[in-house]
């Protein structure tokens, strides 16, 4: 399993500005790569390959118009035409039916005004972690980096990144292998909420932190202050930093958070079973900001990964799985059950506590998904669907009316 590793990197003035070199030129000649295959396509002439871009980048720098080129490493140009690469394959990929999920635009030209700039070194750019614990890079020099962790193999490659706080970061992708962990006996059903972040099968709720709504406050200052700046002045620059700053404190908060949680579920249980909720269209509700404020979707990404680099059991539980409205004792499933009903009875004389209800079918749901050996409702719907499809289905299937539903009433519209 081949994973990302990232950490954050502390360059001096002179490294900043060699680092900011690099990111100019590899957005250059990104740039200059795309201009070339789009004024090829508007004058009718073939598609210019990668073997040719990469030519034309050669020339391109002995020129004096752009010999500045030369000023950074060679691996960091290339990995930029890689990148352009890449767009161009999946766009092809995606219009031909080739690429599944969303379909995937054309690539676009990179702006020197982008809150969040990237390169890329191989091991053809002989970096190295040195003794001291620094690390390498050429033209660049020796940076400074904060360990939280050892890397668990040698890095096939490392990406510097400026995120829009300023804050530089050391990227390194490794290979890692199955950690299996001691089996347990345990297993858990999540059903995901807004009232509570996450309610488990075992009757524990845990809290949603709302991380954005806490950091409201703070953030509407610094917002205002940066609409008071004028445009192009030293004070907006300085105010927009601060209000990347608050958004950064907020998104690494979520991050620990969701991490910290996954890899307790992950540690604590044998099989972890979740409900594949459609947040792309609760996210086009009026709940929309609370649905990206808690985070599902990485969450869940998080339990995945971490369920199969730790040999345990994971799955997804069709979304029209009536968990809720179902009894977890006699299975009877109620017709209605408002969202504002939080307690329901069932005939057989069961009260449940409508989450942990839930959380308790998505449980009973998942062991007879794993135990059939099938694949799970929500990944057979998934390979039935276009592969350009936009994403899960937002409401349910059609039914077959019944005997007095059929028809419509007099003097219906």
């Amino acid at each position: 399993m081949q994973l990302r590793y990232r950490y954050r990197l502390y360059p001096d003035a002179a490294q900043r500005q060699a680092l900011a070199r690099a990111f100019g030129c590899a957005r250059v000649v990104f740039n200059d790569g795309l201009r070339a295959r789009q004024d090829a396509h508007r004058a009718g002439l073939a598609y210019v390959c990668d073997a040719e871009l990469s030519k034309r980048l050669t020339v391109a720098k002995a020129t004096p118009e752009r010999a500045w080129l030369s000023e950074v490493s060679a691996v960091v140009l290339q990995q930029a035409l890689a990148d352009l690469n890449t767009a161009y394959r999946n766009f092809f990929a995606s219009i031909t039916g080739k690429r599944q999920g969303p379909k995937v635009g054309p690539p676009r030209f990179r702006s020197r005004k982008d809150n969040r700039q990237a390169i890329r070194f191989t091991r053809n750019a002989a970096f190295k972690v040195t003794a001291s614990g620094r690390l390498r890079l050429p033209k660049i020099g020796e940076v400074v980096v904060r360990w939280s962790r050892s890397l668990p193999s040698e890095p096939s490659s490392v990406t510097v990144i400026k995120d829009a706080a300023g804050r530089y970061f050391a990227s390194f992708a490794v290979e890692t292998t199955e950690e299996p962990l001691p089996e347990v006996a345990d297993e858990v059903g999540v059903d995901l909420g807004l009232t509570h972040f996450a309610v488990l099968s075992d009757g524990r709720k845990i809290d949603n932190p709302r991380f954005l709504r806490r950091a409201a406050k703070k953030l509407r200052k610094a917002q205002k202050a940066l609409g008071r700046t004028v445009k192009g002045s030293n004070n907006r620059s300085k105010a927009v930093v601060k209000v990347a700053r608050a958004h950064a404190r907020v998104a690494d908060a979520r991050r620990d958070f969701a991490h910290k949680l996954s890899t307790q579920l992950i540690g604590d249980n044998q099989a972890v079973y979740v409900e594949d909720l459609s947040v792309k269209g609760l996210a086009r509700t009026r709940l929309a900001k609370s649905v990206h404020d808690a985070g599902w979707s990485a969450f869940v990404g998080m339990l995945e990964y971490k369920a199969a680099r730790y040999g345990r059991t994971f799955a997804k539980i069709d979304r029209w799985f009536p968990s809720s409205k179902r009894c977890s004792q006699c299975e009877t499933v109620a017709t209605a059950l408002p969202l504002n009903v939080r307690e329901w009875a069932c005939p057989c004389g069961a009260v449940h506590d409508r989450d942990v209800n839930a959380a308790r079918n998505i449980l009973a749901e998942g062991r007879r998904t794993v135990a059939a050996g099938r694949k799970p409702a929500a990944g057979r719907r998934r390979e039935a669907e276009t592969l350009n499809a936009c994403g899960g289905d937002v409401r349910p299937p059609l039914a077959v009316a019944d005997a007095d539903e059929a028809g419509s009433h007099r003097g219906a519209a």
